[in-house]
């Protein structure tokens, strides 16, 4: 495995992780309805694009595919934090949590912060994140539940 910075051109690799993560993973604490609102099969290619070269995530590959990413903004914001469903419990998103905290120190964050699914909140728990509050989005006019979470960054 090889963890580097974003590059352009990563972008549709990002979604299929993104969109692995939500139907493979999430599926067990969400319903259809709420996976396809978050993760749609088809989307708008030009906003992702954006979007993602806009918080430059890390990515993790395995035999050149992309298997996990993962970003810290310089508020201490975790935007976007998956992993492939296939790539689940085999320590990636453990050593990319890593990543985020070293990334964190270096950039003198002192607290870091993510909107967090029901399926990710005992990952985020065992990596040190408390539950700040619980609270409903709404996205594409369907309702889904999170936490808000959040860890201090110790020097």
């Amino acid at each position: 495995m090889h963890l580097r910075p974003f590059q352009i051109g990563d972008e549709r690799a990002l979604h299929d992780v993104f969109y692995s993560a939500i139907h493979g993973l999430a599926a067990q604490h969400y319903s259809i309805a709420q996976l396809n609102a978050w993760a749609p099969a088809t989307y708008n290619v030009s906003r992702w694009e954006a979007r993602m070269q806009a918080i430059k995530p890390f990515v993790i590959e395995r035999d050149e595919a992309i298997i996990a990413y993962a970003d810290v903004q310089d508020d201490g914001l975790i935007d976007h934090f998956f992993v492939a469903a296939s790539s689940a419990k085999q320590g990636v998103g453990k050593w990319l949590m890593q990543h985020m905290i070293i990334t964190a120190k270096a950039k003198q964050i002192p607290k870091l912060h993510s909107h967090v699914s029901v399926t990710a909140q005992p990952f985020f728990e065992r990596n040190g994140f408390t539950l700040v509050t619980r609270q409903e989005v709404t996205i594409r006019d369907v309702v889904l539940s999170n936490a808000l979470m959040e860890r201090a960054v110790s020097a």
